[in-house]
């Protein structure tokens, strides 16, 4: 895991704009940001990708889910509504392989999946 972007910025050699952080999760702003609030919750466990998940994982998933709803409620979108999003692999767009959690927010949002103009 010495080459994972997600595994430098939790051990701090990379720096984040940090929302949220506690003994098994990070939650940072993501610096190319979707929506007026769309930050990444990551855990500090490496696990490259969903398919990968096994044993214990699927409680830190579960974990993962209730920190999403307390940083949702931090940052204000609790209420009006969110999306949480997960990429699994290269053709759905996941561009690191540290399992990671979007969450984005602060305006109405549009579709949630479509096909690139290249499949069209």
């Amino acid at each position: 895991m010495e080459n994972c972007l997600f595994c430098k910025i939790i051990e701090g050699s990379i720096p984040s704009n940090k929302v949220y952080e506690d003994e098994k999760f990070l939650v940072f702003h993501d610096i190319q940001p979707a929506a007026p609030v769309h930050v990444l919750i990551i855990p500090k466990k490496h696990i490259a990708s969903a398919n990968e998940l096994q044993g214990g994982d699927f409680a830190l998933i579960g974990d993962l889910h209730k920190v999403a709803q307390q940083v949702a409620q931090q940052l204000g979108v609790a209420d009006t509504g969110y999306r949480l999003i997960n990429n699994c692999g290269v053709d759905s767009g996941q561009a690191v392989h540290h399992i990671h959690y979007h969450l984005l927010g602060g305006v109405k949002l549009g579709a949630l999946v479509g096909i690139s103009d290249s499949h069209a």
